[in-house]
């Protein structure tokens, strides 16, 4: 930590995310001399564990942005030796939790016995649809789950490599039967809650299954292109690479990007932070090195960008250095985040009304409030409109439950994702709807969770405009560009340039607005470091400016 060592490296990376981190260890462990330059003063982009409110609850901390893992990718938790310095994840159990408008606690348990007597004692018509469906899900995501660690074809890539590298890609899905073929295009681009309706009758699972599909993401359940989110979160993660992976990192999100710099550290990277990057550094038309926010210049033989698309080639890279065709594409990449963080520190346990009375500390630990299908469809119209919705989709967490790390005895934290909230207000500003907001958020939750209306310490509210300000991420969204048909695999973030390397040489990108998407995986950052070392193979010129 502290200033910057030298004045040259092989590579500087912008941006301590995880993926920043994971692409840097890659690059170094391959022999090149590293440097991630951090804006904050703290490494780890969206995943780190903070207190809440130092003055009012010292000790208490929580996941501030990022606040439970998934999909993260096996060999990344492999390569790095995650476990070895000190990544622990607990598995989740129940995957989800819905809580629904009328008071019903709905499970969804990965023990498929468990799931079966659940459903034949609460939806016994829709028992059989259930597992079909899960079938058919957990069937298609094995297709997927390969592409998530090698990059996408180059579709405006002409002759014959391109072919070739076209072939390739569908050579991939051989597997597939004829059946699924059409399925995985309706998966791809279809509505979910088109999907529910064919599917279920029971109002209840329609609610539990959205609670585990549009997190984050900018549409409402019968909008076009939301049927993938239940795909996307279905994708294996975890050690084992478990299909619908989901756990609680013990000490918080940021126990993963600590683990990862400690293996950063180990290959020999450079880890700066409170250093802020303001322009990439152009010469003979190639990335030449970064010139930081106070006016000092690193020079690298190439530069990796953790910021997202519009960050990078919009702010970063001199307007003069790209095509203004291309400037305009990027432009045009949908970003307008839908979601913020409510992070609390309460005096005592919040516990469900209605919940279980046998409940452990791993289900108590989390639930989502979830509306119905067609209240979820009218809070994304109002927020597309600047405005909050009366009902909000809130899914919340108490890792002090199982984390006793996290907060003092007598105290639990508590943090809240909060999805459709706009990311520019009609008519007014967040700094007049904060407070209002707030308020809404605790009447709303003290509803099925009594503690919160009455024991609330401290709290702090990240709107997206807040997600934008703290962690650099283009109006507050949290995948670096929405994940929507036409911004995915080799449109991701635009066409031609899906495969990490940017439009100037020696610039790369390695954050979430790459393929394979958001997400705390590495995949991006895995796949971007392994971009650059083919590159380096071929490109004597590029060699000669790391290695002389």
């Amino acid at each position: 930590m502290g200033a910057v060592k030298a004045k040259r490296y092989d590579a500087a990376v912008i941006g301590g995310g995880h993926n920043g981190l994971t692409a840097a260890f890659y690059l170094a462990r391959a022999g090149l001399s590293v440097v991630v330059l951090e804006r904050r003063d703290v490494l780890g982009g969206c995943a780190v564990t903070e207190e809440i409110d130092a003055a009012k609850a010292p000790g208490c901390r929580v996941s501030t942005a990022s606040y439970m893992a998934s999909m993260l990718r096996p060999e990344v938790i492999r390569d790095l030796a995650l476990d070895t310095h000190g990544l622990r994840m607990v598995a989740a159990e129940p995957t989800v939790q819905a809580v629904t408008p009328d008071g019903t606690v709905l499970p969804w348990w990965s023990d498929h016995a468990r799931m079966r007597a659940l459903l034949e004692r609460f939806a016994p018509a829709d028992c059989e649809r259930f597992l079909a469906m899960e079938g058919r899900l957990a069937g298609l995501a094995r297709h997927l789950e390969p592409l998530f660690m090698q990059a996408p074809p180059d579709m405006e890539r002409e002759g014959l490599a391109g072919l070739a590298d076209l072939l390739g890609f569908a050579l991939r899905f051989r597997g597939l039967s004829n059946r699924e073929i059409p399925e995985l295009i309706a998966f791809a681009t279809g509505s979910l809650g088109e999907f529910l309706d064919r599917t279920l009758v029971s109002p209840h699972l329609k609610s539990l299954i959205l609670a585990n599909s549009l997190y984050g993401k900018h549409g409402g359940p019968y909008d076009p292109g939301t049927l993938f989110g239940l795909l996307f979160h279905l994708l294996g993660g975890g050690a084992e690479s478990k299909q619908g992976f989901v756990c609680h990192v013990m000490g918080g999100m940021g126990a993963i990007t600590q683990a990862m710099a400690a293996a950063c550290r180990g290959a020999g990277v450079e880890l700066v932070t409170g250093t802020e990057v303001g322009e990439v550094r152009i010469a003979g038309g190639r990335a030449a090195g970064v010139t930081l926010a106070d006016g000092s210049t690193i020079d690298a033989g190439l530069v990796v960008s953790n910021a997202d698309p519009k960050r990078t080639y919009l702010k970063l890279v001199p307007a003069d250095a790209l095509d203004p065709e291309f400037r305009a594409r990027v432009a045009g990449i949908k970003m307008d985040g839908p979601c913020g963080k409510f992070n609390l520190v309460l005096s005592e346990e919040p516990r469900l009304e209605n919940e279980e009375p046998d409940s452990d500390a791993l289900r108590r630990a989390q639930f989502t409030l979830v509306p119905w299908l067609d209240s979820a469809q009218a809070a994304y119209g109002e927020m597309r409109r600047g405005r909050i919705a009366e009902e909000l989709w809130i899914d919340c967490l108490v890792p002090s439950l199982i984390d006793d790390s996290l907060a003092p005895q007598g105290r639990h934290v508590m943090t809240c994702f909060v999805q459709y909230l706009p990311y520019a207000l009609a008519g007014s500003d967040w700094s007049l709807e904060r407070d209002r907001l707030q308020a809404q958020l605790i009447r709303q939750i003290a509803r099925f969770v009594p503690a919160v209306g009455r024991s609330v310490i401290a709290q702090r509210l990240y709107t997206p405009a807040d997600l934008e300000a703290t962690f650099g991420i283009t109006e507050g969204n949290i995948f670096h560009g929405d994940l929507r048909p036409d911004q995915l695999f080799f449109m991701r973030p635009v066409p031609g340039y899906a495969r990490y390397a940017a439009p100037i040489p020696a610039l790369y990108l390695c954050g979430a607005g790459t393929h394979p998407g958001g997400g705390v995986t590495g995949a991006p950052g895995h796949n971007a470091a392994r971009r650059i070392l083919a590159d380096l193979k071929r490109d004597r010129a590029l060699r000669r400016r790391l290695f002389s």
